[in-house]
């Protein structure tokens, strides 16, 4: 298999709702005049808490420096991976479980941290910038890597970039264990062909910017029965929407496309507390979180792929979300806490 790191550099933000309004211009530009805004990476997922937008640096120069506006530190890189045109097989996991052993489970047991960001089309992982070292090394011998640089791509090798740099050897990373909720909302993975967008941008402003949500700093219980989860991205040209049965029903149908199943899936949200970036382990005078925990998805995807249960994988700046497929849900809960029980090797 080949790994690609492709040619955007990224930020990772997150908007408050009661600081929305400050930035719905720079983002419905984002969202439907690509052109003019010159973003060929953007995402936003809206949560309970808050809204998560990640955007390469062209996009980036939009969002106005706010109160209401967090901005992660680091520079990421997407990494994709790509199977050499080999076609799967229907009893064959998608999403990120196809790389939980082969990517992220190597990369946790080396410190790196990764941002997960599933679409309709494929998955991506986000790695700081200043890791790339180590990931490089680490997935050499599993992968062909390849860099993308203006739409080209040229093989990288570990020598080029390592200087040095020496494994973890064995030695697990402390992991936290936290808390699951099982949502009752019932989810759809779509797309749609993005000159379309325009047919749509009146339901698609509402339920972005005017639907009814939580209030401001508002933290999911145990028995809240569904939540607020929107994702859209517009990636490279292609659109990816993630959003439940209730969303759905306000767009056109004849313009939304899913998988031939039109399988409807369940999340298990990860974090009883903001993970990550939401955590305050930051210098109060920077108003700059750095995540300084690894190893939250790796906790998730390893038992779904040891089981061979598809997943789709959203991280926030606050939380973490697995999607997987409505039939597994009851054994997937079990099967995650179950392993949460289990002693660390």
């Amino acid at each position: 298999m080949d790994l690609h790191i492709l040619d955007h550099r990224l930020r990772v933000t997150s908007i408050c709702k009661n600081g929305l309004v400050n930035f719905t211009h720079p983002l419905i530009k984002l969202i439907f005049l690509r052109n003019r805004a010159r973003c060929k990476f953007f995402s936003l997922t809206e949560t309970p808490e808050n809204y998560t937008v990640v955007l390469d640096e062209e996009g980036f120069k939009e969002l106005q420096p706010s109160e209401h506006l967090l901005v992660e530190s680091s520079v990421w890189l997407p990494l994709n991976v790509v199977s050499n045109g080999n076609s799967s097989s229907s009893s064959q996991a998608v999403g990120v479980t196809k790389i939980a052993k082969s990517v992220i489970a190597p990369l946790a047991q080396q410190h790196v941290s990764v941002f997960m960001l599933s679409t309709y089309q494929t998955d991506f992982i986000l790695v700081r910038e200043k890791d790339l070292a180590v990931v490089i090394n680490t997935l050499e011998e599993e992968f062909n890597i390849y860099r993308e640089v203006g739409g080209e791509y040229s093989a990288v090798l570990s020598q080029d970039v390592c200087n040095g740099f020496q494994k973890n050897g064995k030695e697990a990373p402390q992991l936290t264990v936290h808390p699951l909720l099982i949502p009752q909302n019932q989810f759809c993975v779509m797309s749609l062909d993005p000159d379309t967008l325009p047919a749509i941008a009146t339901t698609l402003i509402d339920v972005l910017f005017y639907s009814n949500s939580p209030k401001e700093g508002a933290l999911p219980s145990q028995d809240l029965d569904c939540i607020k989860f929107f994702s859209f991205s517009l990636i490279d040209g292609y659109v990816s929407l993630v959003m439940d049965t209730e969303a759905q029903r306000q767009f056109p149908a004849d313009l939304l496309f899913t998988s031939s199943s039109r399988e409807l899936w369940r999340m298990v949200r990860i974090g009883g507390q903001p993970l990550g970036f939401g955590k305050p382990t930051f210098n109060p005078s920077s108003e700059r979180p750095t995540i300084n925990e690894c190893g939250i998805v790796a906790q998730i995807s390893q038992p779904l792929a040891d089981n061979n249960i598809s997943a789709y994988y959203i991280s926030t700046f606050s939380f973490d979300h697995a999607l997987v497929p409505e039939e597994d849900i009851v054994s997937v809960t079990e099967m995650l806490q179950q392993h949460r029980k289990e002693p660390a090797c």
